[in-house]
């Protein structure tokens, strides 16, 4: 089956770049922009269909697709070409392709909790012996982890996560307790010498982590759906915390090869066809609301860089009442695009020396 995966985890990568490109070609259409061609894969041409102003094709490599807009980096002196719009129209269609992984991500969320019996989340079960802020004024078994260091715990495992790759000898905890947040910043837990169950020792917090069972009704199922797409977005941002702070190493980032190949491990390892599709599925979500947050950072030649040229842009106009010249804006999005191709290229190479080691 695995060659199946492989297949799979392709397609499932090129439908999410298609996906995002269809997002900004419907808002640039519905906003009045000229899209010259509106493509379905990428490299040789295989159809094509010529309309009175857009060219639709589909090309031979499933790997994505492009929306090609007129005057996207300079001004061609076509009225309805991308650099004449607005701020409104130019943020719709550029935050576009971003906000179709997002829903693409949640849609599929939505069609695998369908069936759902039940859902979990991360509860205290216990405490090491020495472990001393228990009671009313302190935690108890049966709390919820709601937060730990403003980090929302929304899924079972979460608490674990947060706990084990903290970095600090103090830790900030809210918790759900019969309905209501209690919350512990002025007395936070310091990382300690606890005993284990074995008898031993063992440095951290004291706290037992359980699974908190809800009861899936329509209510839960939606929550639950919007809960993941969340815990997704937020696990962007503490993956990007810790590379900056040191919790992880460029190893644990992955391109498209380390994609295909977690895609294709996670089917592989699964008891059955049905889970395996099941979580296979469950990663593209996870991959789509990935891309859509990632495409939205600030960083040039990526939609967020050039949302952020357009506040720029906005604010230059506001105080200098003059525009930054379309050809720096092209410049800097061109210089942005080779660095990111040439760590895409370095993440590829690492991807493809870890899987012949």
């Amino acid at each position: 089956m695995k060659p199946v995966f492989i297949l799979a985890a392709i397609l499932i990568f090129g439908v999410l770049v298609a996906v995002h490109e269809f997002g900004h070609f419907i808002t640039a259409k519905l906003c009045g922009v000229r899209v010259n061609e509106f493509s379905i894969g990428m490299g040789p041409l295989l159809w094509h269909k010529e309309t009175e102003e857009t060219r639709y094709s589909l090309r031979a490599f499933p790997i994505g697709g492009f929306c090609a807009m007129e005057g996207e980096d300079e001004d061609t002196g076509d009225e309805r070409s991308f650099v004449r719009q607005g701020f409104w129209k130019k943020f719709v269609i550029l935050a576009a392709g971003a906000f179709m992984n997002f829903l693409t991500g949640v849609v599929i969320l939505l069609v695998l909790y369908a069936g759902a019996a039940a859902f979990f989340t991360d509860e205290i079960s216990g405490f090491a012996p020495e472990f001393a802020l228990q009671g009313e004024n302190g935690l108890m078994e049966g709390d919820i982890f709601y937060k730990i260091d403003g980090y929302r715990t929304y899924l079972r495992g979460d608490a674990s996560l947060f706990l084990s790759y903290h970095q600090g000898d103090t830790i900030d905890l809210e918790v759900i307790r019969d309905g209501e947040k209690v919350v512990l910043k002025d007395f936070p837990m310091t990382r300690q010498a606890y005993s284990d169950s074995n008898g031993g020792t063992y440095t951290g917090f004291g706290l037992y982590v359980g699974a908190h069972v809800t009861e899936a009704t329509l209510g839960a199922k939606l929550r639950y759906t919007w809960n993941t797409a969340m815990d997704f977005v937020q696990l962007v941002w503490f993956s990007l915390v810790q590379l900056v702070s040191g919790g992880a190493s460029m190893e644990d980032l992955s391109g498209p090869v380390g994609i295909v190949s977690t895609i294709t491990e996670v089917g592989s390892a699964a008891e059955s066809a049905g889970d395996a599709w099941s979580q296979v599925f469950y990663f593209a979500a996870l991959l789509a609301v990935n891309l859509a947050v990632m495409n939205l950072l600030p960083i040039p030649a990526l939609d967020g860089g050039r949302i952020f040229f357009l506040l720029v842009d906005a604010a230059a106009l506001l105080v200098f009442k003059r525009r930054v010249p379309e050809k720096y804006q092209a410049a800097v999005n061109t210089v942005g695009f080779v660095v990111l191709m040439g760590f895409m290229l370095l993440v590829t190479l690492q991807d493809v020396w870890k899987l012949i080691q």
